[in-house]
């Protein structure tokens, strides 16, 4: 996770342009991961199947925290596994991806939250299709409130993020994808009744954009990219690990021996 300090390289015209850099197939792969969470998540807020099948907040919690952290495990060395503009948007701020290379991730996120919310209509009866697990504003709460939720919801997973992959630390071992993962189910556990937890502006815009419902569509882009960028900005300019004291057997070390 380091940061990037020449403009050009932030600008990151050469790094999208040069071959064999696998940019090609990390932006592929944020498509894949954003599809997989996006049918998952959809998947368990359909509201139209009888009560015996319905899943509960805990069940829709657990899954979609499951997933996540599997897509960290799988995907995490092709593209850092960001599968939300959110935490791409973290990213950027805090100068850990190329402008550009950020703009092709959401796009292809985007792309990959209305594939995944694509493949779930096609799959579900016509009869339990409900709303396709379109993410809403809680009745009791206005606009800015849900938005506040997003903004917070959002903020703890993407300051988690860059706590577990501050490639500073040597305590996490390998440990990111279940700290990730526990802090997408401890926000749907919280949240899910208040806004229904997107914390993903795709995991919102795949089922807008296949059942044509858009109220309040605007908390779910600018509640979870303004949390993310906070702790985009928190982590890397207050809370980032300081660089590790050099050993006798590292080459800083030897340099400065």
């Amino acid at each position: 996770m380091g940061k990037i300090n020449d403009v050009t390289e932030f600008v990151g015209v050469s790094e999208v342009t040069e071959k064999g850099n696998g940019v090609w197939k990390a932006v592929f792969a944020e498509f894949v991961g954003t599809m997989i969470v996006v049918f998952v998540a959809c998947s368990c807020g359909i509201s139209g199947w009888t009560e015996e099948y319905r899943t509960s907040v805990t069940q829709s919690s657990l899954a979609i925290g499951y997933v996540v952290g599997a897509l960290v495990f799988s995907l995490g060395h092709i593209s850092g596994s960001h599968i939300n503009p959110a935490v791409t948007c973290g990213m950027l701020v805090a100068r850990n991806i190329s402008v550009l290379k950020a703009l092709l991730y959401i796009v292809s996120q985007s792309i990959g939250g209305i594939t995944g919310a694509a493949i779930l209509k096609a799959v579900t009866p016509v009869n339990a299709t409900g709303d396709l697990g379109i993410t809403k504003v809680n009745e009791n709460l206005t606009s800015a409130q849900g938005f506040g939720v997003e903004v917070v919801c959002t903020f703890i997973l993407v300051m988690t993020i860059f706590a577990v992959v501050d490639e500073r630390r040597t305590d996490v071992m390998g440990q990111a994808p279940i700290a990730i993962g526990l802090a997408v189910v401890a926000c749907h556990l919280s949240a899910i009744p208040m806004t229904g937890c997107s914390m993903n502006p795709a995991r919102s815009f795949g089922p807008s954009v296949m059942t044509g419902l858009w109220e309040n569509h605007w908390v779910y882009w600018a509640g979870p990219i303004i949390g993310g960028m906070l702790a985009g900005l928190l982590y890397s300019y207050v809370f980032r690990a300081p660089k590790p004291e050099p050993t006798e057997d590292s080459e800083a070390y030897k340099m400065r021996a």
